[in-house]
């Protein structure tokens, strides 16, 4: 089994990233991984757009550019780890994103419905946060974009939040609140 590890996580210490790694342990297959800040993935810019169009208009798919696309598309499981950013994940991932989905590699569309072309059964995301996850708008984004543009159903979140909350014992709470009389 092939699995395609998505890190997308740029602290040293990155916690999210020790969680994955725990998980990957008991991975059963062929571990490839991509470590977003240390690849040169850029944005879809006009020139970049213009070139991507002109491959597939030419149906060369097997340029350096699509090779992002591809490997997601023959990967049997997806693991993404990313940390919990404002409401989402790094911009890096979302960079990664518009390098892999590539109609043609990763989804066509037949009448008009988009149809995954992805080998993978299952993609696993996971996450960290130091607070608490209040609205995950990146796992979600990831999970509609799997299961409605890739093909991919099975989709799974895991998380840990609230790591960086101390807690604070009821008895040392009025000693740290100072309270006022409203006037």
């Amino acid at each position: 089994m092939k699995i395609l590890f998505i890190n997308a996580c740029v602290r040293e210490k990155s916690r999210t990233l020790a969680y994955a790694r725990k998980y990957l342990e008991n991975a059963d297959g062929d571990i490839t991984e991509i470590v977003l800040q240390n690849e040169n993935i850029l944005p879809l810019d006009k020139a970049r757009l213009e070139k991507r169009d002109r491959l597939l208009a030419e149906n060369k798919t097997d340029d350096e550019m699509l090779r992002y696309a591809r490997q997601f598309a023959q990967a049997d499981e997806i693991v993404i780890a990313a940390p919990y950013w404002d409401l989402g994940f790094p911009a890096l991932l979302k960079i990664y994103i518009e390098a892999i989905s590539v109609s043609g590699i990763t989804f066509t569309y037949e009448r008009n419905i988009p149809k995954g072309l992805c080998k993978a059964k299952r993609l696993v995301y996971i996450t960290t946060a130091g607070g608490r996850i209040y609205a995950d708008f990146g796992y979600n984004y990831v999970k509609m974009l799997a299961q409605t543009m890739y093909g991919i159903r099975d989709t799974k979140c895991i998380y840990a939040e609230n790591l960086d909350v101390e807690c604070i014992p009821c008895e040392k709470v009025t000693e740290l609140v100072r309270f006022k009389e409203k006037e």
